[in-house]
């Protein structure tokens, strides 16, 4: 069969199956399929699939009209302009959760992380001068999943120590490999740990994407999400702030004074984390580009 007939066919297989974006899915798994790029498919629509190449993709087809996301069918996922690998281990990662990123990203251009102990304050990139020199910032992306914020910290902050935890042992290793695969495995120190139980290093920035929606709520998640997800990456509890509520007070003990908590949140737990939150400084409640409450920043008071 010519390349254009079967991603024809696809596309009306995957509408027929209510998939979203039902053409984006069908030429993302062609394209997986014969490891090409989108060019390569509207350069050769004449080209004949082998009957090997026709059987994987409509078994990567079936797959997805089963629900089971594009990323877990393909294996990647990209996050920050890195391709990441993704299993069913791991939260698949999403734009929204680079907003996470960007706080922390301009929290520390603005010079005002902490007061150092170690000398004057150095921004990351400030200079040629700064490389070498021990590093002033040092972070834990707390519930790592794939890796992909400590991983994109890691990328923007060349002179930060960063740390991530993680409760299971297989998201690790995908966290292991993708930093790995982007030469930051030297950079990022793993550890497994229910949030931050067990570190004893002190840190000028908490980071976490942590299980946030309630059980309530289970009904409004999309069902892909729901059935092949890891549920512990995405419910936290009843309310959806039992996580959270256990994060807070771990990292005000795990901050340097003047150190800040930067979490993704959803919209409906917005009011009971800054409830939660009560005592810190500076808290504010971002929105992402769906102006959505997404991102929650707070400062632990320098006294």
């Amino acid at each position: 069969m010519q390349l254009k007939d079967s991603l024809g066919q696809a596309v009306a297989r995957l509408t027929d199956q209510s998939v979203p974006s039902p053409r984006m899915n069908a030429e993302l798994l062609l394209m997986f399929t014969l490891s090409c790029d989108r060019a390569h498919l509207f350069a050769h629509p004449e080209r004949e699939l082998t009957p090997d190449e026709q059987s994987r993709y409509d078994a990567a087809l079936a797959e997805r009209g089963r629900g089971v996301p594009a990323q877990y069918i393909t294996g990647h996922q990209e996050f920050w302009g890195m391709d990441l690998i993704v299993t069913p281990a791991v939260l698949i990662p999403r734009p929204e959760t680079e907003h996470v990123v960007e706080a922390v990203l301009e929290l520390q251009a603005s010079g005002g992380w902490r007061t150092s102990d170690l000398g004057p304050r150095i921004p990351a990139a400030a200079n040629a001068e700064v490389r070498g020199r021990k590093s002033e910032v040092r972070v834990v992306d707390v519930g790592t999943g794939s890796g992909c914020i400590a991983i994109a910290l890691a990328k923007e902050l060349p002179q930060a120590e960063i740390h991530a935890t993680d409760t299971s042992a297989t998201a690790l290793e995908i966290a292991r490999a993708n930093s790995a695969r982007h030469q930051f495995e030297r950079r990022i120190r793993f550890h497994q740990a229910d949030l931050l139980e067990g570190l004893e290093k002190q840190f000028d920035f908490v980071v976490s994407n942590p299980p946030y929606v309630g059980e309530s709520e289970e009904d409004t998640v999309q069902l892909e999400v729901r059935k092949f997800e890891p549920r512990s990456a995405v419910f936290a509890g009843p309310k959806g702030t039992e996580v959270i509520a256990r994060l807070i007070p771990q990292a005000h003990a795990a901050l340097r004074p003047g150190g800040w908590l930067v979490m993704e949140i959803s919209g409906t737990i917005a009011d009971e984390v800054r409830k939660l939150l009560d005592g810190w400084n500076g808290i504010q409640i971002r929105p992402d580009l769906q102006s959505i409450p997404r991102v929650v920043i707070a400062r632990k008071p320098k006294v």
